[in-house]
């Protein structure tokens, strides 16, 4: 499932707070959820207006409703939704009535990793069913089209099945000398060639009919009706005509040079492959997978810190090194690979007929090439390294925006170790290849805490009604061996290894410092930094918060600690706790995510929280949204009722924010307004 992407729930079970427990488990594994609650049939129907949800979760429990009249309802609204039962246990009597009654699935509520695996699994196949209808729309437009440009194609153009004409343009009937379609119909194609091209022409439509791939245009002698000659290149194309497998066959008078088109798919620094041939070839491996091929694979080479290298021979020298490193490349190949320069600096190669260990065998080969070598650049010569990044593709990962993020993802992983590194996606070696990487990146995490290898940087938060001071939202990156690293990839295996309340410490001293600074300055400033759920256990946090305070002479309203609301729900007890002793100090708090739950304002009853960050979730297309334009103003209009400020998160455009003040926002944060900056 992507983690982009908004999964609207409907819960039809009796417990708020069973609800909130499964909400919560999706959002900490990173999936926004956009829920509501629903015990009744006119609730239902309300939700299936508004919400418009994408999985249906039904407690058998609820009392009131009964799965097949849920069903029914569903079925009747008319929107292609999956229904998914939600037990305690199961037996096999227990799954044969949810099935008959219309459930999809069934999850078990005590197991939380088969619960996760059938939600995301149905949200898939839900997602899956909708593009197939969306392509199918697309190819029933296509072929509209499709025969409007055959029409007033200049090419001449015929469709042929079992070697007969059933379908051709008017080019072809000109070009052949023929009045209407009806002097075609039934008219074997083989009558258009040549005697002496007749044998050719016949052995590459057996080959054809068989399932071959067509081989490219070949030229032959084209005969016209009146016994005429004419020179032409054909091309086929395997095609559908009414629902029917046919080809298409294209005759050409005028021949294009073979030597002009192989120069146009060509890259003009490095002589290899340009982008656009490049993805094609990953295409066509992509559909040889589908049909069975194995042994394939797809790498992303990338010299080490090109950067850095670029900026010490000079943009002058950039293509010949880069050509340079290309032909290293390209002498490992053999007949059968491919290569291609699929960005500025990187090179993909297809790897065929090739086992694992081939591969692996392949890559240190290649690895040594570049790295044992010298490149000479006019009086100046150096060494580098690379990184390399692949996939193995299979029928099951065969689709090429998949193929790519597999294997640029690895790509990825291998220079995060430092360069000179290979990373090959393997989905059976996946658990253990992760058990490395976060070994690695524990050791990462404890080197920085140990060596201040953290980076702050601040982004300001705007504010809409004109309060006083700067306002700004702390952000944390790690100094990673090849540049900086966000926290969404760190912080996880930092929570593992309960590295986070060492982490938080290590955030608020520095953000004190800053703020000492920034006082003497004449800036005062408001910091607003995130809070692990890690900390609430740490007892000696506070004291130790309150001292440094103290020793910088700072007012504990100048730091602004926050939660999001999904981590304060699944520990209540220690945050309420912790919150009114932060609150008693004089310091205040922040719910992050706030409107993602399904009883967000209940929890305010619980926690006496000064800041309330709007969910990024209803940002997404807020001038186009209606629906979420009115949740923003709801949620405004009850935090003023409870003397409360909000603040907007992801604001990225000029209408968002007019929207949102006029919604009665009271401070937006957004890359439309100011990037992060790292904070000096």
């Amino acid at each position: 499932m992507k983690t982009d992407q908004v999964i609207k729930i409907l819960f039809i079970e009796k417990s708020v707070e069973d609800a909130e427990q499964i909400i919560s488990l999706l959002r900490n594994s990173g999936i926004a959820v956009r829920p509501a609650r629903a015990t009744s049939t006119e609730q239902i129907t309300a939700a299936l207006d508004e919400l418009g949800p994408d999985i249906v979760l039904f407690d058998p429990s609820v009392g009131t409703l009964e799965l097949r009249e849920v069903s029914r309802m569903l079925d009747a609204h008319g929107r292609d939704l999956s229904l998914i039962a939600l037990v305690g246990q199961v037996d096999n009597a227990t799954i044969t009535e949810l099935f008959v009654n219309g459930a999809r699935s069934v999850a078990l509520r005590p197991q939380p990793k088969q619960l996760m695996a059938v939600i995301q699994r149905e949200f898939d196949a839900l997602n899956a069913r909708r593009q197939l209808r969306r392509l199918e729309a697309a190819l029933r437009e296509s072929e509209r089209r499709c025969d409007a440009l055959l029409d007033s194609s200049t090419d001449a153009i015929a469709y042929v099945h079992e070697g007969m004409h059933v379908r051709a343009n008017q080019a072809y009937l000109d070009t052949f000398g023929y009045t209407e379609f009806d002097d075609l119909l039934g008219l074997p194609v083989l009558d258009m060639i040549g005697a002496n091209d007749a044998d050719e022409f016949k052995n590459t439509l057996k080959g054809l009919s068989k399932g071959e791939k067509p081989s490219g245009a070949i030229e032959l002698q084209a005969r016209r009706a009146d016994a005429s000659t004419f020179k032409a290149s054909v091309e086929f194309a395997h095609a559908t005509f009414e629902g029917e497998s046919c080809l298409q066959v294209v005759f050409r008078r005028q021949m294009v040079d073979a030597n002009v088109i192989e120069q146009l798919q060509r890259d003009p620094v490095t002589g290899l492959f340009n982008r656009a041939r490049m993805l094609e070839c990953i295409d066509e491996a992509v559909a040889a997978a589908t049909q069975g091929t194995k042994g394939q694979s797809l790498l992303l080479i990338e010299p080490d810190n090109w950067q850095t290298i670029v900026a010490g021979v000079g943009l002058a020298k950039a293509d010949e090194l880069l050509a340079a490193f290309a032909n290293r490349v390209e002498s490992q190949l053999t007949a059968q690979d491919t290569a291609g320069l699929l960005a500025e600096h990187t090179v993909g190669v297809l790897l065929h007929t090739r086992n694992d260990e081939g591969i692996k065998q392949w890559i240190a080969g290649l690895q040594q090439a570049i790295a044992g070598g010298i490149f000479d650049l006019g009086s100046r010569s150096l060494t580098i390294t690379s990184s390399i990044g692949g996939s193995l593709l299979g029928e099951r990962n065969a689709n090429t925006e998949l193929l790519l993020n597999q294997a640029s993802q690895a790509l990825r992983n291998a220079q995060s170790q430092g360069g000179n590194r290979s990373d090959l996606h393997d989905p059976a070696a996946r658990e253990k290849a992760d058990e490395e990487r976060e070994r690695y990146w524990k050791g990462v995490i404890n080197q920085a805490l140990l060596q201040n290898e953290f980076v702050l940087y601040h982004q300001q938060t705007i504010s809409l009604q004109d309060a006083e001071g700067e306002f700004s939202e702390i952000l944390l990156r790690l100094n990673g061996p090849q540049g900086e690293v966000l926290p969404g990839f760190f912080m996880p295996i930092a929570e593992k290894h309960n590295l986070t309340p060492a982490i938080d410490r290590w955030v608020l001293n520095q953000a004190i410092e800053h703020l000492r600074t920034r006082d003497r300055m004449g800036m005062p400033t408001t910091f607003f930094v995130k809070l692990t759920s890690g900390s609430l256990e740490d007892k000696d946090l506070l004291p130790w918060l309150g001292e440094r305070l103290r020793q910088a002479a700072l007012k504990h309203g100048q730091l602004v600690l926050e939660m999001t609301e999904s981590k304060v729900v699944t520990a209540l007890r220690p945050a309420q706790e912790f919150i009114q002793a932060w609150q008693k100090m004089g310091g205040q708090f922040a719910l992050e995510q706030f409107g993602s739950g399904l009883s967000s304002f209940q929890l305010l009853n619980h926690i006496n929280a000064d800041y309330l960050k709007i969910d990024r979730s209803y940002m997404a297309d807020l001038p186009q949204q209606q629906e979420s334009q009115k949740k923003v103003a709801d949620i405004c209009r009850q935090a003023r009722e409870l003397k409360k400020q909000t603040i907007a998160e992801w604001v990225e455009d000029a209408a968002s924010t007019s929207l949102l003040f006029a919604c009665g926002v009271d401070f937006v944060q957004g890359n439309f307004l100011q990037e992060p900056q790292r904070l000096a």
